[in-house]
C-alpha cells in the first residue's frame, strides 16, 4: 500500500491526512479513510488531501491476523499531519503503545485535527486529549468507556461527534459518515456530494442520528420511506410540513414519525431541515449570492432563518460559508 496519495498533492501544500495503523487495527475503518481521503479525484479536478499511512513497526499485523501491512511510513510521519486519524482496534482493554499516545499528544498540542473511528475514542481518551470533551464510540463499548474515562462527555447514541479539533465516530459505517462530514467541513457540500456519489453512499447523515436503527431494512416494501423522501427532495422549495409528508406516504403523522425513527434514526422535521440546509449550501457554492433567494429556493423561508440554521449546523454564517466555499473562494 502506498505511503501517500500523491507527491503532487504534497508539493501543492494540500491538507495532509495521516492514519496511524497499529497492531490489531480494524481494516474496515482503514479502508474508509483510504477511500475518502486517499484516492485521486479526477471527477473533481484536483486532489483534496495528501494522504499517508504510518505505523510504529515495519510490519503490522492487522485485526485477528487477517493480513500484515508493510511498506508504510514510520511513526514520525504523524508529526507532519494536519489531520491525524488514530488507531482503532477491537481489544479496547489493551493499553495503547506509549509511542503512539505521545504522537497524539504532540499533534494535539500543535493544533492538528484528531479523528477517532469506532474504538479510536479509547485511543484518544487514553492519550488524555478527551478530558472534559464530547465524544462518541461504538454503543457496545459505552459502559466500558464510561467506567475507564469518566471525565469524557460520552454521547453513545449518535453517529459521530464534531467537537471542533477532535472528531469521533461510532461503529464501522459511521466512519464513512464522519469522513464525509470532514470533507464537507473542508470543501463544502458540493465536493462532499461528489465524494459520496463515488462511494455510492448517502451524502449526508446528521451526526446526531442514532447509532442503532431497529429496522435498517423495512419489514415490507410498502413501508419504505424511499418514495416519500424522493418526492420531498424534489419539492424542498415548497412549504412542506410533516403532515404533508405523512399524507404523501398515506399514513398518520405518528406512524410516519415511527418509520423515520426506525428506518433513518431521526425525525421527519430534522430530516427535512437537514435536506433544506444541504440544498442551501449547494446553492451558495454554485454562486447564488442573494441569501433571501437561497432561503426561498431551499424552503428555509427567510435570510434570517437561513442564518440561524446554518450557524447552528456549520458554526459559520452564510456570508462566511460563501467566502470559504463559493465560486470565488481561494
Amino acid at each position: 500500500m502506498a505511503k501517500e496519495s500523491s507527491h503532487a498533492a504534497q508539493a501543492a501544500g494540500v491538507h495532509r491526512v495521516v492514519v496511524i495503523v497499529d497492531e490489531n487495527s480494524n481494516p474496515f475503518e482503514l479502508g474508509c479513510a483510504t477511500e475518502i481521503f486517499g484516492l485521486p479525484r479526477p471527477e473533481i479536478g484536483r486532489d483534496l488531501y495528501d494522504f499517508r499511512l504510518c505505523s510504529p513497526e515495519p510490519r503490522t499485523l492487522m485485526r485477528d491476523g487477517f493480513f500484515t501491512l508493510t511498506g508504510v511510513a514510520g511513526l514520525e510521519a504523524a508529526d507532519a499531519a494536519d489531520t491525524l486519524i488514530v488507531p482503532n482496534r477491537p481489544d479496547v482493554e489493551v493499553p495503547r503503545r506509549p509511542a503512539v499516545l505521545n504522537v497524539i499528544r504532540r499533534a494535539h498540542a500543535r493544533g492538528a485535527r484528531l479523528v477517532g473511528f469506532c474504538s479510536g475514542a479509547f485511543t484518544l481518551a487514553e492519550a488524555g486529549v478527551l478530558d472534559g470533551r464530547r465524544a462518541t464510540a461504538h454503543w457496545q463499548w459505552a459502559d466500558s468507556f464510561r467506567a475507564r474515562f469518566p471525565s469524557v462527555r460520552l454521547e453513545p447514541d449518535v453517529l459521530f461527534v464534531d467537537d471542533g479539533d477532535i472528531l469521533t465516530a461510532a461503529g464501522s459505517a459511521a466512519a464513512l459518515d464522519l469522513g464525509l462530514h470532514v470533507v464537507r467541513r473542508d470543501y463544502g457540500a458540493e465536493v462532499a456530494n461528489s465524494v459520496s456519489r463515488r462511494l455510492v453512499f448517502a451524502a449526508h447523515r446528521n451526526g446526531g442520528q442514532r447509532q442503532f436503527v431497529e429496522r435498517p431494512v423495512p419489514d415490507s416494501p410498502d413501508e419504505s420511506l424511499a418514495p416519500v423522501l424522493a418526492w420531498a427532495q424534489e419539492r424542498l422549495d415548497s412549504p412542506l410540513t410533516v403532515s404533508d409528508l405523512a399524507a404523501r406516504a398515506a399514513v398518520s403523522p405518528a406512524t410516519l414519525h415511527r418509520r423515520f425513527r426506525a428506518q433513518l434514526g431521526t425525525t421527519p422535521l430534522t430530516w427535512l431541515t437537514g435536506e433544506r440546509l444541504a440544498l442551501a449550501c449547494r446553492l451558495i457554492e454554485r454562486g447564488e449570492s442573494r441569501f433571501e433567494m437561497v432561503a426561498r429556493r431551499s424552503g428555509l423561508g427567510t435570510a434570517a432563518n437561513l442564518r440561524t440554521l446554518m450557524r447552528r449546523a456549520t458554526g459559520i454564517t452564510p456570508s462566511a460559508y460563501r467566502s470559504r466555499f463559493g465560486p470565488d473562494a481561494n
